[in-house]
């Protein structure tokens, strides 16, 4: 479906919401976006990029007569944005997200906007890299990358339509999943590693001996721990807002260290082999099967 937006609202425009906008752009599916932020140095430095056309500054004038708006911003803040827009949400026009949790902010929505639920269709991009800030903006984070819907029984199909056309727009592939399923999914495949990123660069820089750690690092700790280069409060709100999931996968992985640590103290070469083998495995086919589907230009992560 070809779509063209007579206007856009994005509540950040750091990466996600900056790319979003360039992508639409290059796209020539948009003609007016409106940015709003919390951070007038980020509005600024996004109009002076030609990423927003208009900086919003009065929410009533910002979303007037807007086809689409799109919520980039931390998880946490989905309930305050969406609070402050209810009042002035007109019909036809359609509320998204972009949050990586999907169950919290189904919630907040229905607190939010009460009968104008129905407006609101949760999605989450699953595109990212390390940097933030207008800065970091590029038109083609999405090519190729997957976009998870996680449609409300209230939304209705065109509604749902126009939140995907325009992902599609920006080169993405639309998945759907209920956002139970993607809260669970993404514990245990993006949240999860985070933490852990940030774990072991903490651990080590902790260390007595940090500087000499660091001077010997090499690119399999610079891959390893790459996404510990994120945003410290994105990361914080997405993994209070999704504790359950990544609870129960940080108890699995624990489970699983325990039983390496096991092998390890009972000079155990071939267990330890036949788990390194299987993570081999599977690692390949993942590679084989996902990866080499993408866009051979974007090599950033999805996060």
């Amino acid at each position: 479906m070809r779509i063209v937006l007579n206007k856009i609202v994005i509540f950040g425009v750091g990466l996600i919401g900056g790319s979003f906008a360039r992508a639409l752009k290059k796209a020539g599916a948009v003609r007016t976006v409106v940015g709003m932020d919390r951070s007038a140095a980020s509005l600024a430095r996004a109009l002076e990029l030609g990423i927003i056309d208009i900086i919003g500054d009065d929410m009533a004038d910002a979303i007037k007569g807007a086809d689409l708006v799109l919520l980039a911003a931390p998880v946490a803040q989905a309930e305050a944005i969406l609070s402050a827009l209810a009042p002035h949400l007109q019909a036809g026009t359609v509320v998204t997200d972009a949050g990586s949790t999907k169950s919290d902010v189904v919630a907040a929505a229905r607190r939010a906007l009460g009968g104008k639920v129905a407006q609101f269709v949760p999605g989450h991009p699953i595109a990212g890299r390390e940097t933030n800030g207008p800065e970091a903006a590029i038109d083609y984070l999405y090519v190729g990358k997957k976009f998870v819907l996680t449609p409300l029984a209230e939304n209705s199909p065109d509604d749902i339509e126009r939140v995907a056309a325009a992902w599609q727009a920006c080169g993405a592939v639309i998945h759907r999943l209920t956002a139970q399923e993607h809260d669970k999914v993404f514990a245990a495949v993006s949240h999860l590693p985070h933490l852990l990123a940030y774990a072991l660069v903490d651990d080590v820089a902790n260390k007595p001996h940090a500087d000499l750690l660091f001077q010997f690092a090499a690119s399999g700790f610079r891959d390893f721990t790459r996404i510990a280069g994120s945003s410290p409060e994105m990361w914080r709100d997405i993994s209070l807002a999704n504790q359950p999931a990544l609870l129960t996968e940080l108890d699995a992985y624990l489970a699983q260290l325990t039983t390496l640590r096991g092998h390890l103290a009972a000079g155990d070469g071939a267990a330890l082999e036949s788990v390194y083998a299987n993570a081999q495995r599977a690692r390949h086919q993942w590679i084989t099967t996902i990866e080499t589907a993408e866009a051979p230009r974007n090599k950033d992560s999805a996060e």
